[in-house]
């Protein structure tokens, strides 16, 4: 049985053909979605052609110890900042050898919010050969809503990107 045409046309294929036809290799580097991100990707056949993993480094020691993330970057600004998911997006295309990485953290909930940094707080990286961008989104579900706006929200980043025509 063939997947229907809507699977053909929701983003993770969307993403799919874009990578293929531009030659592009992927990684990720999650923390609050715990692999959603990943797993999207590799729910479209054939995914190994062009995505070579993901790190899910959830504690500040494994984004220290996985994805060269500076201690200095986590106590300066913590977890949930510009800063860190730029390096995990760094850290991620240059441990994985990628062309791409997108990265993802901030605070599900239902607790860890802080002033300035309430629950449903979520930056996401993005790091290329021709530049790296932060994006901050505010989410307002409970956790499992948060951590699938948050995968929802960085295919599309992925997809707006690849839409663009960088590589």
């Amino acid at each position: 049985m063939s997947p229907s045409n809507s699977s053909f046309e929701s983003l993770e294929y969307q993403i799919s053909a874009l990578l293929r036809e531009r030659g592009i290799k992927l990684a990720t580097a999650e923390s609050c979605t715990g692999g959603l991100i990943a797993s999207r990707i590799t729910d479209v056949p054939g995914s190994s052609e062009y995505f070579l993993g993901g790190v899910v480094a959830y504690a500040y020691e494994a984004k220290v110890a996985l994805l060269n993330v500076s201690w200095d970057t986590l106590k300066a600004f913590g977890a949930v900042s510009r800063e860190t998911v730029l390096e995990m997006a760094r850290g991620a295309r240059k441990t994985l050898a990628a062309d791409l990485a997108i990265s993802v953290s901030g605070i599900a909930g239902p607790d860890g919010g802080l002033p300035g940094k309430p629950v449903g707080t979520t930056w996401f990286g993005l790091a290329s050969s021709h530049g790296e961008w932060a994006y901050l989104h505010q989410f307002k579900g409970n956790r499992l809503q948060n951590k699938t706006s948050a995968a929802d929200t960085a295919l599309t980043i992925l997809h707006d990107y690849l839409q663009s025509g960088e590589k």
